[in-house]
């Protein structure tokens, strides 16, 4: 048999887009296409296999296999030759399909007597769509220039099923962006919203896959790469020696944008009959094709980089992208695989709520989210090739769901629960200037957790008392560089401004483990969240350390400062630090500058050894703030950014609490004030629980002050306290299912 040159691919890929023009139902177009292809190929069979679901792959056309086997042959990723296309995303090329591994006979297709079989797979930037085959009788490999030919009419399938061509008959045929759709992901902060899509990166669709000058696409790819080359020497221009992560991404751009094999390949997509803009999508498919298999960090973000490069390039050939003035919609809810915390400001509270495809509980984009209380769904997979801009959807927060373009029946149900919020939120205002004390008459003092200035207009309407946790290194995450002390100073001074004379407890730098400094050279840890981070690299870089302390007490400019220290897992630790800031304070006295009225030093207790610290320890310390996310992951030993393990253990554990009281009993033997800061603070079971066994000063997001209050001036910590204890003799594992059956037999309205 000839080999499959590359003007014979041109002639296939002709037929293919003059077929695809004529009028037709899906299935219709689907039979033709692989008549053509068999044909062209001079094989006996052509089949399309196409995704059913994401595990099972159904046979959607056939030329040369049994016609009866048309959407009922169905197999699972993985299973056969094709699964074994689909799951692996390279090609299988065999000239004795039988004695391969894996193989499977389906009986129903009658493809029993063909022994040669090419398989490849049918994706479009990492969106697996299905698999392409052709098989022969004849026992032999297929050339390399045939498997690139199947290649190239892949490509150009993927597209056709992009734009919708294939709609029709079939279980696998309904067109991409117009079904409902839903997707489970994780919460990063909760919240529910309603809204259109909004894509950070918009979602380039090629419309021409087919070209019929190869010369004059090669001359438009050559100007669009010119561009691309000339945009990157602009970026390397700007950036200052200091930003070398940036200037080390950017050189890897300039590399990517020079390299004469990328050109060289999408100049023969381009000659096989591939326009522009796919011979370019063609290579980051396979570009992300290998990423999913690349173990080594280093190379899966040199093809990250590939990735985003070749995005720039489509959108010069396009002219699509957020830059052809695409306007956001009113009710923004923001689509991207992954943001950083300055692009995210950018948007700032415009949005409704976010999801990401992928991101951690701990990521800088999820600290932004929680920061700006924003509903914040990550590790949503495939919505960014789901989604278009504009599309209606749903965001559940407080499950980790998404509604994409959902239907009526959702839609009703989802505006039953915001109306309840929207209630709920009403009743907690009517609370806002109450105390929060309960019917025992204990007051617990209810503070919020913030990090940007955006924060700060929620004190006054909260009902938060102060600001028991303010975020400093939110400020260096979104720069590029080292922010000036006088920016510091200044920024610190309006905090303290918009706090209106109540308390701001600011925390220091806490970077490392998941918080990585974008001009900050990364450190190679076996565990990053045990290893060197907040106070360790304060006190090993103690010039930053310095200038932030110098930052806080020039912007006190006499008010009251509150200071304290993250991640203290020692006492000296704390004195050492402690120091420091003594010493900032004589020094400023010396250079005649005003001193704060009143200076506060504190520690975070976020690791169980600290807990067990010297007596003096306590007696030292103007306060202590217990750190719960840290805390609660070293108490149990579970990463809470591993999934697997992070929501295995309870808050509420009997041993978890009684640690806990330990640690307030600890506290008041000294009568050094304590609080609980974080998550579970917000969350009124909890933030109960903790007042019943002593906890005074809680703080948490703004939105939840209204909830934890409410439910503390309707419930008796005496009683929520022998409800605990008895739990605890009992042997229960967690108070939760007392505690909860409790509140469950009160009369609310009493």
């Amino acid at each position: 048999m000839p080999e499959t040159t590359e003007s014979e691919s041109r002639k296939l890929l002709r037929r293919l887009r003059d077929t695809l023009a004529e009028p037709g139902k899906g299935q219709e177009r689907l039979d033709r296409i692989t008549h053509i292809i068999a044909d062209s190929m001079r094989t006996e069979v052509c089949s399309i296999y196409l995704f059913r679901d994401a595990e099972t792959l159904e046979l959607c056309a056939t030329e040369g296999l049994k016609a009866e086997a048309v959407h009922k042959t169905r197999m699972r990723v993985g299973e056969g030759l094709v699964g074994r296309v689909a799951k692996s995303a390279q090609a299988v090329n065999t000239g004795n399909a039988p004695a391969e591994r894996g193989f499977r006979y389906m009986p129903e297709t009658g493809e029993e007597v063909f022994s040669s079989f090419l398989g490849v797979p049918i994706q479009r930037l990492g969106e697996r769509l299905g698999v392409l085959v052709v098989q022969s009788k004849e026992a032999r490999e297929f050339s390399g220039d045939e498997v690139y030919a199947l290649e190239v009419v892949a490509m150009v399938l993927a597209e056709m099923t992009e734009l919708g061509v294939f709609v029709g008959e079939g279980a696998a045929l309904s067109a991409l962006h117009q079904r409902s759709e839903m997707f489970r992901g994780l919460v990063g902060q909760e919240g529910v919203a309603a809204g259109h899509v909004w894509l950070h990166e918009p979602r380039v669709v090629v419309t021409n896959p087919i070209a019929d000058d190869p010369a004059s696409e090669s001359v438009r790819l050559r100007e669009a790469v010119d561009q691309l080359r000339l945009s990157v020497d602009d970026m390397l221009s700007t950036a200052t020696t200091a930003d070398t992560e940036q200037r080390d991404v950017l050189e890897a751009y300039r590399m990517f944008a020079n390299s004469r094999g990328w050109m060289r390949r999408m100049e023969e997509d381009i000659a096989s009959g591939l326009s522009a803009e796919a011979a370019v999508e063609k290579e980051q498919s396979t570009a992300r094709a290998r990423l999913q298999t690349v173990p080594d960090t280093y190379l899966r973000e040199r093809l990250h980089d590939l990735d985003d490069l070749s995005n720039r390039l489509l959108r010069i050939l396009t002219g699509q992208g957020a830059e052809t003035g695409a306007e956001m919609p009113d009710d923004p809810i923001l689509i991207a695989r992954n943001i950083g915390p300055g692009e995210l400001l950018a948007y700032g509270r415009n949005l409704k709520g976010i999801v990401l495809e992928e991101g951690s509980v701990g990521s800088h984009a999820a600290i932004v989210a929680r920061a700006l209380a924003i509903p914040l769904v990550i590790n949503a997979e495939r919505i960014t090739t789901e989604a278009l801009n504009g599309d209606p959807i749903l965001v559940d927060g407080e499950q980790g769901v998404v509604h994409l373009r959902p239907e009526d029946q959702v839609k009703a149900a989802f505006k039953d629960k915001m109306a309840m919020q929207a209630k709920a939120q009403e009743r907690y205002a009517s609370i806002r200037d109450k105390p929060a004390e309960t019917l025992c008459g204990t007051r617990v003092s209810l503070h919020m957790n913030a990090g940007l200035m955006a924060d700060l207009p929620s004190l006054e309407g909260s009902g938060a008392e102060g600001v028991g946790l303010f975020r400093t290194e939110l400020q260096f995450l979104v720069r590029n560089k080292v922010p000036r002390r006088a920016e510091l100073a200044s920024l610190y001074s309006t905090v303290l401004d918009a706090a209106g004379g109540r308390r701001v407890a600011f925390r220091t730098l806490d970077i490392g483990s998941d918080k990585v400094l974008p001009y900050m050279k990364r450190q190679e840890e076996p565990n990053p969240a045990l290893g060197w981070r907040a106070i360790r690299v304060g006190l090993d870089k103690a010039g930053v350390m310095r200038m932030q302390l110098q930052a806080l007490i020039r912007a006190a400019a006499g008010r009251p400062l509150t200071v304290m220290f993250p991640f203290v897992a020692q006492f000296e630790e704390f004195t050492a630090a402690r120091e420091h800031l003594l010493r900032e304070l004589d020094r400023e006295e010396r250079l005649g500058r005003p001193l704060p009225s009143k200076v506060e030093i504190g520690a975070m207790l976020e690791t169980p050894s600290l807990a067990f610290a010297p007596r003096q320890f306590f007696e030292l310390a103007d306060f202590i703030s217990i750190g719960g996310n840290d805390l609660k992951q070293f108490f149990f030993a579970a990463d809470r950014e591993n999934e697997l393990v992070r929501r295995r253990y309870d808050t509420l554990n009997v041993s978890f609490l009684t640690f806990l009281e330990q640690i307030v009993g600890r506290c008041n033997e000294t009568d050094t004030p304590v609080s609980f800061c974080g998550e579970d603070a917000g969350r009124p079971l909890e933030a109960l629980c903790f007042a019943a066994i002593g906890l005074r000063n809680l703080s948490m997001r703004p939105a939840s002050i209204g909830p934890v209050k409410h439910l503390f001036r309707k419930t008796n910590l005496n009683e929520a306290r022998e409800v605990i204890d008895k739990a605890r003799v009992s042997g229960a594992q967690s108070v939760r299912p007392a505690i909860t059956e409790w509140m469950n037999s009160l009369d609310w309205n009493a």
